[in-house]
């Protein structure tokens, strides 16, 4: 009866039900890692902050509301960020960024690894 229903860590989570303000696809495909995000409505010049640090991709959005209108909104409107891992061997200084129709691109080349994989014996405990 309650399958559907979200968890408490869930409500009170930012962005209720597991939704985050920012949806996004990945994609590692060619030697690149892209990242789109669904950003409608957003001025990518003043409105929009991509970082790159430690390995971590930030996105930030602010959209604000606008006060005109007295009927229902279901738009999300102030400050979202979301924040991904990237992928070992990212080339975090050639990362590009391109706004259109409402969906950001960050694209990431990564680097093949200078050294393979090395595997570790496992030794079982007596």
């Amino acid at each position: 009866m309650f399958a559907g229903l979200p968890t408490w860590a869930e409500i009170r989570r930012p962005g209720f039900a597991g939704h985050h303000p920012i949806k996004i696809e990945d994609e590692l495909a060619d030697g690149t890692y892209t990242v789109r995000a669904e950003l409608p409505g957003i001025d990518p010049a003043t409105d929009v902050d991509v970082t790159v640090r430690n390995g971590v991709l930030t996105i930030t959005a602010e959209r604000s509301e606008k006060k005109e209108s007295h009927g229902r909104s279901e738009f999300h409107y102030g400050s979202f960020t979301r924040s991904l891992t990237l992928p070992t061997g990212t080339e975090e200084e050639s990362i590009t960024a391109r706004y259109e129709k409402g969906i950001l691109t960050v694209s990431a080349p990564i680097a093949e690894p200078e050294t393979p994989a090395r595997r570790v014996a496992v030794e079982a405990a007596e």
